[in-house]
């Protein structure tokens, strides 16, 4: 008896936590990574790491030299192949940091990358890349937040009308068109929209962001030159996701109206519209809230084949005419900053989801 006990004094003097008392550090180290919101921006942190992977690999496994192709065709473009474009295309490969050997090449980008510099165009060179992508990225975003936004309110409104089982038979017929203007693309619609208003009418520009010889500034001229050109690929880009919002919401009215609280409610007898909003498009809700972030974090990508149909210098025409001169800075570039615009969206939806939804709770089990 009298062994057992100092062998089980010695062992909790050996074992802190046979004492009831654990290590700080350890305690510090679990309560840390056991926090979700750490959790989380770690997660995000190794998505952007293995994208950014990705992306340096995949274009140097085609084995060009995008130095060479871009002078190659500079020099087909002048009637001749100019003499010393070997010795040119060291100098410019050593200025870019293309001569490094790989693992270099690799170090020097991922550092770059945590700086968010993405170093020096190859087609546009002198410019950055960073400058590359601040003049597109404005157009992008006003084009594609202000038709977002339209499509979320106009798309989840009628989803909801069209879900909500008390809404007259009418209606139906009246959205059917949106519904159905989901499944055509942006721009077969933009083609559409060109044709009707740009070459028939001629009432609206059908590309370009404003008319040649203007410069930006700010003047009420200029504004409203640009909303003038924004109008037809905005439409095209309206059209095609109001259907896809009013058939999401639609599904989650329907099977919102099945639900006890939405029985419980209709027996208490509450108002029609009372139940309407505050019992069923409130909760029917949650799924389109979600989308919606994910959606802003495709903002920058904007409308690819809509911006190349109108010549609209958005970043996603800067990226089409990226790809077809091979400029491998200017590629990552854009692509990462959409990764990261998507990844950080739907970070920062999973720590908001539990202000919108209360039934959603992140706790340590």
């Amino acid at each position: 008896m009298g062994d057992d006990s100092l062998a089980t004094s010695s062992n909790s003097r050996r074992n802190p936590a046979l004492t009831g008392r654990q290590n700080p550090v350890l305690t510090f180290i679990s309560a840390f990574f056991g926090n979700f919101i750490v959790q989380r921006f770690l997660l995000f942190l190794l998505t952007v790491w293995v994208a950014a992977t990705v992306i340096f690999i995949l274009p140097r496994l085609t084995g060009q030299d995008p130095v060479k192709e871009k002078l190659l065709l500079e020099a087909q473009r002048g009637g001749s192949v100019q003499a010393g474009m070997n010795e040119m295309a060291q100098e410019y490969s050593a200025r870019l940091g293309l001569d490094l050997p790989i693992q270099e090449q690799y170090i020097n980008y991922i550092t770059d990358l945590a700086r968010l510099d993405f170093g020096y165009s190859i087609a546009y060179f002198p410019r950055t890349v960073n400058e590359i992508i601040l003049d597109s990225i404005v157009w992008s975003i006003g084009l594609m937040t202000v038709t977002l936004f339209l499509a979320f309110v106009l798309g989840t409104g009628a989803g909801a009308l069209l879900g909500w089982s008390r809404s007259p038979g009418w209606l139906s017929y009246a959205f059917m068109p949106l519904l159905t203007l989901s499944a055509i693309p942006q721009y077969m619609l933009g083609l559409v929209l060109m044709f009707i208003f740009a070459i028939i009418l001629n009432w609206l520009p059908f590309f370009g962001a404003y008319s040649p010889g203007n410069l930006p500034e700010w003047s009420l001229g200029f504004v409203l030159d640009v909303l003038r050109h924004a109008i037809l690929p905005a439409l095209a880009i309206l059209f095609s996701a109001v259907g896809f919002w009013a058939i999401g919401m639609r599904g989650m009215m329907v099977n919102t109206q099945g639900e006890d609280f939405m029985i419980q409610a209709d027996a208490k007898g509450l108002n029609g519209t009372r139940i309407f909003v505050r019992y069923a498009i409130r909760n029917a809700l949650l799924p389109q809230v979600t989308g919606l972030a994910i959606s802003f974090g495709t903002l920058l990508t904007g409308a690819v084949l809509v911006e190349v149909l109108f010549q609209y210098p958005g970043l996603g025409n800067t990226l089409f005419y990226a790809i077809r001169v091979s400029d491998f800075f200017q590629i990552t570039g854009i692509v990462m900053t959409i990764i990261i615009s998507l990844a950080m969206a739907t970070m920062i939806v999973d720590l908001v989801y539990p202000l919108i939804d209360p039934r959603v709770k992140y706790t340590q089990s």
